[in-house]
C-alpha cells in the first residue's frame, strides 16, 4: 500500500466535487482502492531511467522522385471504371 493513506475524508471530498453520493461502505472501499492505486504509482518510481538522447542514425534510403503510373495504367486492372475513375459498388 501507499505511504500516503487516502482517508475517508478525502474520498468524501472528491465524491462531493463529483456530485456522487457514497455510503460509508463505498467510502471505505474507495479509500482502500485509491491507496492501492497510489502504491502502483510508487512502483513506477523504481523503474530505471533510460538514456534520454540515444544516438539515432537514419538507416532508410534517400527518397527518389520517379514518374508515377499513368491513368490508363492505374485503371488497367480495375474491376470497374467510369469516366477515367475507379468505380466501386453502390453504397446504400
Amino acid at each position: 500500500m501507499s505511504d500516503t493513506p487516502v482517508g475517508p475524508d478525502e474520498v468524501r471530498h472528491v465524491a462531493a466535487l463529483a456530485r456522487v453520493d457514497l455510503d460509508d461502505e463505498e467510502v471505505e472501499r474507495f479509500a482502500d482502492e485509491c491507496a492501492e492505486i497510489l502504491g502502483y504509482f510508487e512502483t513506477l518510481d523504481e523503474v530505471p531511467e533510460v538514456d534520454p538522447s540515444p544516438d539515432l542514425v537514419n538507416v532508410l534510403r534517400v527518397d527518389e522522385v520517379r514518374d508515377g503510373l499513368t491513368r490508363e495504367d492505374a485503371l488497367r486492372n480495375a474491376a470497374g471504371t467510369e469516366d477515367g475513375y475507379f468505380k466501386g459498388p453502390n453504397v446504400s
